[in-house]
């Protein structure tokens, strides 16, 4: 079967995934196995082994432990994993996609709570709305009054939502190595002690250096082996864990009892809570089934889950604690692990099919970091980075070779530091946690807001897993010095990163604001002061909505000239996955008609592709020709009297077609005579709307279209601002240090945005400029 067929599917049917056949449905199912499962179908390798390890618990004869770890397993999975991800937080689908900035934006959206810039923020929202003449009509709830009225209430979902990313990319370091490791630890049984010990290091360096070098190739190259490569695993486990089941301990599933769980903490108390953390690990890449959701529909991952993730995964912890209850013979604790458990006939190929299982669970949760790296850049909360699209189809599969590289060298550094998997564990199950507190707390918001549900509904589900959470994450926490710093460094270091460059693109953004100029000063400009009108479509790149930006201001008075037709284009990275085409563009006019001034915001979501410059200019222009033709419908004159409001924007849904062709420009010289070739003319656009006949133009339209024309086959000049950013003289220590170092190292060593990248270099002219802020 073909990934990228199916990612296709996904892709024309994740929002509408009610009126899917059962045919695609379950061919999603299948494909969720291998993109989606890898990391939870993996966590096996090592749960038994983390829960024992350190935390003096002994296995005892009456089996009490080993009976209260596999109740603590079976009743986290089905809480944590079943009930709270595949039954209630996958339906939180933000367009189709999931994840931590997915349940931040669909709050941003039923809330006026925004602090993103470039279409994010509270007053943008507000100000879109009455520039397109739609008001949002939304619910009015106490929750919501109080959190649209105190500012320090929105900048602490932000950061809350932002921990919840870091971790997220936190984990990206630590589940490769851990899952990595822990299927090459096989090799301890199946080798003499001394040996095993120089090899396993470097085998599993050697596969994580393969794995992060593959990378480039994208998902959908290898993408036919990862379904097939866990469907195999699930059967081995379960099959193993059938057989122990039914050959050493027909009666452990009583375990599965509450009972044992109390049993357990009563008998073990300190030691049993602090092996917690590593129960934790059998719920781990449960964020990936809602992190990648876009990828699949509701139903397909649900289906999958059910159907046969989740039995397998009962079956294999049975099948181990069934093995372990029977056998008491271990050196010690550290040895509880998968491998004891596998008849010795099978553990050479078990070994192999669990170093492909981890391989696929790693590279679930890497591609799941290019995501959620990808949503913040846009949403301007990361600085920016190259993002290559491995896939034609699936625009989900990214790749971003800078955070490639340093996962890499990060994996490795923790993998070569820690060199076992107790403290690998205990980082990752601190990551793991941390998310998972981040979205029962943001998923309660989303209940109240977003669902219209009671409080008490709300209350109900923050306190019902929230409970159980916190109870995880105080036992992750307390192994600080054994590992569980890890995440937490991490995390701190990239959460320092967000912060500078989201509070450096808010200065940037509200010096943007302050110094914008009044349209009556661009109107005063004229012949009578120099300034003359070039041929050719001008291009000016600003984060406003309204307003000319002050680096329009300081090209003209150092060049006084613009272009014959001048268009403001505000490319804007909105809270959604995806913009439908109709409401993408939005096109007005600055000023009478005659100064030929417009006006354009282009909105995409964060998992939306922008076109090249080719593509883009063509609809640009269509869009603006179709804005032309409707424009009867506003003002006679079009003019503006009050300049302290925002230009009256109209979505344009589908624009005029646009037909070009290149020409010569000397076709039309007699072929008799003689043509001198530094005279020869280059090749130009030959322009022209596709406007139907039935339509009614008239003269003044008319006009304006071929004044645009004439502009378009003139050629677009790109005009782009470039910002160096300085505190003010008289700010605070802090603030000079955050800004002129950290935020303007990060702006010089970052990608500029997307659409300047595919920006031909021969039409752009950079204007630099100074912000003090």
């Amino acid at each position: 079967m073909d990934l990228e067929a199916a990612g296709d599917a996904a892709a024309r049917g994740k929002v509408r995934w009610r009126g899917e056949s059962w045919r695609a449905t379950l061919l999603l199912a299948y494909q969720s196995l291998g993109v989606v499962y890898g990391d939870v179908a993996t966590s096996p390798l090592y749960v038994y082994k983390s829960a024992f390890a350190g935390n003096d618990i002994q296995h005892s004869a009456g089996n009490e432990e080993i009976y209260g770890v596999l109740s603590f397993v079976f009743w986290t999975l089905t809480l944590i994993t079943l009930v709270k991800y595949v039954l209630i937080v996958l339906r939180a689908d933000d367009g189709g996609e999931g994840g931590t900035f997915a349940l931040y934006s669909l709050i941003c959206r039923h809330v006026r709570a925004g602090l993103l810039p470039g279409g994010g923020t509270r007053d943008e929202l507000m100000e879109e709305e009455k520039a397109t003449g739609r008001r949002g009509e939304r619910p009015v709830s106490r929750v919501r009054a109080v959190l649209e009225k105190y500012r320090v209430l929105q900048r602490l979902l932000l950061l809350f939502a932002l921990l919840g990313t870091c971790m997220v990319i936190g984990d990206g370091v630590l589940t490769p190595a851990v899952s990595v490791f822990s299927a090459v630890s096989g090799l301890e049984l199946s080798m003499e002690k001394e040996q095993h010990k120089y090899i396993e290091l470097p085998v599993a360096c050697a596969i994580l250096i393969c794995l992060f070098a593959l990378q480039h190739y994208g998902t959908h190259k290898v993408g036919f082996l990862f379904a097939p490569i866990v469907c195999i695993w699930l059967i081995c486990i379960s099959a193993i864990g059938f057989y122990n089941i039914i050959h050493w301990d027909p009666h452990v599933y009583r375990a599965l009892s509450p009972y044992y769980m109390y049993q357990f903490l009563k008998k073990t108390q300190t030691g049993g809570w602090m092996s917690l953390g590593g129960i934790l690990l059998c719920v781990t890449g449960s964020e990936a089934m809602y992190a990648d959701l876009g990828h699949f529909s509701q139903s397909s991952i649900q289906i999958a889950f059910i159907s046969v993730v989740y039995p397998a995964l009962v079956l294999a912890y049975m099948g181990q604690a069934a093995f372990i209850s029977q056998h008491h013979n271990f050196e010690s604790s550290h040895q509880i692990g998968f491998y004891v458990s596998v008849p010795e006939s099978l553990r050479w190929p078990v070994l192999v099919i669990a170093i492909l299982a981890a391989v696929v669970g790693s590279q679930a949760i890497i591609t799941g970091t290019f995501s959620i790296i990808k949503q913040c850049s846009s949403l301007s909360c990361f600085p920016g980075v190259k993002i290559v699209h491995t896939s034609s189809t699936v625009h989900g599969q990214i790749y971003i070779p800078e955070i490639n590289w340093m996962l890499m060298i990060l994996c490795l550094a923790v993998t070569v530091g820690f060199r076992d998997t107790k403290h690998l564990a205990n980082a990752q199950g601190l990551a793991v946690i941390t998310v998972m507190l981040v979205t029962t707390c943001l998923m309660s918001l989303v209940i109240v807001l977003c669902w219209n549900k009671s409080i008490f509904v709300a209350l109900g589900f923050l306190l019902f897993f929230g409970t159980i959470e916190v109870l995880y994450f105080s036992a992750s926490l307390v192994k600080f010095h054994e590992g569980a710093w890890v995440p937490i460094t991490l995390s701190f270091i990239f959460m320092v990163v967000m912060c500078v460059w989201h509070y450096g693109t808010i200065k940037k953004y509200e010096f943007d604001v302050q110094n914008k100029v009044s349209v009556n000063w661009l109107l005063n400009l004229g012949p009578s002061l120099g300034i003359v009108r070039v041929r050719g479509i001008g291009l000016i790149h600003t984060e406003l909505m309204s307003g000319i930006p002050a680096i329009f201001s300081h090209f003209v008075t150092n060049l006084p000239a613009f272009h014959q037709v001048l268009v403001f284009l505000c490319v804007k990275s909105v809270p959604v996955p995806h913009v439908q085409p109709e409401e993408r563009f939005l096109v007005g006019r600055i000023g009478p008609k005659e100064y030929r001034l417009y006006r354009v915001i282009v909105r995409y979501g964060y998992r939306d592709v922008q076109k090249d410059d080719l593509e883009f200019e063509k609809e640009l222009v269509s869009n603006i020709a179709e804005f032309i033709r409707s424009s009867g419908e506003y003002d006679k004159n079009g003019f503006l009297e009050d300049t302290d409001k925002p230009e009256k924007l109209s979505p344009i849904s589908t624009g005029i077609p646009l037909w070009e062709e290149d020409r010569d420009l000397d076709a039309s010289v007699s072929p008799h005579k003689e043509i001198d070739p530094k005279n020869i003319a280059p090749k130009q656009k030959k322009t022209r709307f596709m406007i139907p006949k039935s339509a009614q133009v008239d003269s003044e339209v008319r006009r304006e279209l071929q004044e645009l024309m004439d502009a378009r086959e003139a050629g677009m000049s790109f005009i782009l601002g470039h910002s160096y950013m300085k505190a003010k003289s008289g700010s605070s220590f802090i603030k000079r240090i955050v800004i002129n170092f950290f935020y303007e190292f990060l702006r010089k060593n970052s990608r500029g945005p997307a659409y300047a990248a595919n920006i031909p270099h021969a039409s752009t002219l950079e204007v630099g400029m100074v912000y003090q802020v």
